[in-house]
């Protein structure tokens, strides 16, 4: 492993987690930082305390939008281990933004292993009660002090923690979307495979109306034609037909959701037919209007499974299943939560134990 600096911050007192965690509000005492330039390369390797960042009001990332970042969890198990949910995973897609943002690489081995190392440092930050965890946030930023539309040759990679609180804390509770076509997310050839700032922004104001009308989410269509379904806010969408689960295949403009993938192989395992393809809202709305629409729900890293219960498009309203979650949907969160947890083995290999390598 390559030399990391460290700068530990004393801990006085127990770490007293709040009742309700909430996301992405609480941080953990440290992170891992390091600086690139294209003379030496990624360096200045450190696990340090939190504070707030030094940046000139001219670098390239917030004037052009060089900035990336991943979101993963790491777990405690019944058993009493520290693990990460498909870290290699994650990684290799953050490097795949990276590349499509004219970053640079990070070495995924290299950056594991200083993960799990701060996981190590920091593992009284994880909570234990049902459905929490500690998520992960790794981010890049171009640094550059200069104004001028090029890639940056700088850049500040940081990971931190924060503790959340289970994305259901009141039940397994269905929401409800909002198909629409007065805005796009992404297009094909775009940068919608990839996890940047920007795609989030592009999302914003179609999501504040969805709110405002009493949806949770915006069932985003494709650039396009803006016929075919592509993503649910910050989540991947399956369609559970009578004789198949679909998902939107990734055409480049849908980022390639870790759970996605995780979803797609168990449901092959349990041989479900499951396709990757093109659906559109006229197919949904016919099979709803016959009977042959069972389901929809979401997949990502916060939720893991989020059941609909509605879907609307135009004056077209969608009920699913009374308003409830699936068969389908609650035995799949039930069977990823379980893994993460330890619970059931994991015979995908998708877990990774954190095991402190060096003494500090």
């Amino acid at each position: 492993m390559e030399q990391i600096s460290y700068q530990i911050k004393p801990r006085i007192d127990k770490i007293e987690l709040p009742q309700k965690l909430g996301f992405g509000a609480i941080f953990t005492d440290h992170i891992f930082e390091m600086d690139y330039n294209p003379r030496k390369g990624w360096h200045n390797f450190a696990i340090k305390p939190v504070e707030r960042l030094s940046i000139h009001p001219a670098a390239m990332f917030i004037h052009y939008g060089q900035s990336i970042f991943e979101g993963l969890k790491a777990f405690r198990t019944i058993n009493n281990e520290t693990v990460i949910f498909r870290p290699e995973k994650h990684l290799a897609r953050m490097n795949n933004s990276a590349k499509r943002l004219c970053m640079p690489q990070i070495d995924e081995a290299f950056v594991l292993e200083a993960l799990k190392e701060l996981i190590s440092i920091e593992q009284d930050w994880i909570p234990t009660n049902s459905g929490e965890s500690l998520y992960i946030r790794p981010i890049m930023f171009g640094t550059d002090e200069m104004l001028g539309v090029h890639p940056s040759k700088s850049y500040k990679f940081i990971i931190m923690l924060s503790p959340v609180g289970a994305y259901y804390p009141e039940g397994f509770k269905p929401v409800k979307i909002l198909m629409q076509d007065e805005y796009v997310r992404a297009v094909r050839k775009g940068i919608g495979e990839a996890k940047t700032s920007g795609n989030y922004s592009a999302s914003l104001l179609a999501t504040e109306i969805a709110n405002q009308l009493g949806y949770t989410q915006v069932l985003w269509l494709d650039g396009v034609e803006q016929k075919y379904l592509e993503e649910v806010g910050t989540m991947n969408i399956f369609v559970e037909f009578e004789n198949e689960i679909a998902t939107p295949k990734l055409t480049g403009s849908i980022l390639p959701g870790v759970t996605r993938a995780s979803i797609i192989q168990l449901l092959r395992d349990k041989n479900y037919t499951i396709n990757e393809r093109l659906i559109s809202v006229d197919e949904v709305i016919e099979a709803y209007d016959n009977g042959k629409l069972k389901g929809v729900f979401g997949t990502g890293t916060a939720a893991i499974i989020s059941p609909v219960a509605e879907v609307t498009f135009k004056e077209k309203k969608m009920i699913l299943n009374n308003g409830e979650a699936s068969k389908l949907a609650v035995e799949l969160f039930n069977e990823i939560t379980e893994i993460q947890k330890g619970s059931v083995p994991d015979k995908f290999g998708w877990i990774t134990k954190v095991v402190s390598e060096v003494s500090v």
